[in-house]
């Protein structure tokens, strides 16, 4: 079968960066699915761990954690899928990713696909749609049904690819939503998808927010990096909830969350299938429950920009998109 993988780890300007392969097509065991890829979306997590570092893989490496296709096969212990069945998932990083023609999945982390949606706009949703649901659903513990309605989220990092299903989950919630953006594009996009107001990131956001009216927000998820840790502890308020998604690698001072009582949170959405947790057939169901809402028209795909075919130039190009941080919504390549 057709990949794109890597051996190395370097620039995205090299042209080994990624390389396009032939590998054995694998057979499905236990609670595995094979699913024949038909789209891919690209997020930061590849450009993470594809960035460059002094290690050679033994094996051709496949990178990718998102993608929308078709049941082609199941192992023996599948319950819930059955080939020839359209499905989206995100995958578990601690295995072989999407960029490839077929690819092996636990069938409790991977969602019926969308009937409304091609499989290029599905696949741009089950990690951003995931990452916010478990940040607002399960970490945060913000009802989704509406008992928390009026509340308000300050959302830092609104029009990245976790940010943009964030705002219109966190509104179908009926929070009020806050959403961080820059540039006018990246305004009118926050805009466009619900965001009820909207503040600079690159501005003092403590002033900004306070300007509206907030002396300090229900709960804050940090959807970017940890610049702003500083603000998010001043404008979350006292018994709130900070949710983040970003790395350790900045200060943390933690004696405004104390005096607060205020709760952080991480959200990781690989750990599930990392650890193999009990509730692991949680994403399952909330993949459902994300195609359910979008074929009812309460949420709709974040895709911005298509790619074909699914190939070692696009993903090249893909992920130096990602890497210029000027991306809005997702980047989806499709097609073998």
């Amino acid at each position: 079968m057709k990949a794109v993988a890597l051996t190395r780890y370097l620039p995205i300007d090299d042209p080994e960066a990624f390389r396009d392969v032939d590998l054995p097509k694998p057979e499905p065991q236990g609670h595995d699915i094979l699913v024949a890829v038909k789209a891919v979306s690209v997020n930061p997590v590849d450009t993470k761990v594809r960035a460059p570092k002094d290690k050679v893989e033994p094996t051709p490496r496949v990178l990718g954690w998102d993608a929308s296709g078709v049941v082609a096969a199941v192992g023996p212990q599948v319950t819930l899928f059955r080939p020839g069945d359209a499905v989206f998932y995100a995958g578990d990083i601690t295995r072989s990713g999407s960029n490839q023609e077929f690819q092996l999945v636990d069938e409790r982390i991977v969602g019926r696909k969308p009937k409304t949606l091609t499989h290029a706009e599905a696949a741009s949703l089950p990690l951003t749609a995931i990452t916010a649901w478990e940040a607002f659903f399960h970490r945060l513990r913000i009802d989704r049904h509406g008992a928390h309605a009026g509340q308000s989220i300050l959302i830092i990092g609104g029009a990245g690819g976790v940010g943009s299903i964030g705002i219109q989950l966190a509104k179908r919630a009926g929070l009020v939503v806050i959403a961080t953006a820059s540039r006018p594009e990246t305004i009118a996009w926050v805009k466009d998808l619900g965001a009820d107001h909207v503040v600079d990131h690159r501005r003092p956001m403590v002033d900004q927010v306070r300007g509206l009216g907030f002396s300090f927000v229900d709960h804050v998820a940090i959807f970017n990096d940890m610049r702003h840790w500083n603000d998010a502890v001043e404008l979350i308020r006292p018994q709130g909830g900070i949710v983040t998604i970003d790395d350790t690698d900045k200060p943390m001072p933690m004696a405004g969350m104390k005096s607060k009582a205020a709760s952080l949170h991480w959200e990781f959405m690989f750990a599930r299938p990392m650890h193999r947790t009990p509730d692991m057939i949680e994403q399952h169901r909330l993949l459902d429950a994300v195609a359910d809402e979008i074929d009812a028209g309460h949420l709709r795909a974040t895709v911005t920009k298509i790619l074909s075919p699914i190939d070692a130039a696009n993903i090249r190009e893909a992920h130096r998109l990602i890497e210029s941080g000027r991306t809005i919504g997702k980047i989806v390549v499709e097609g073998f």
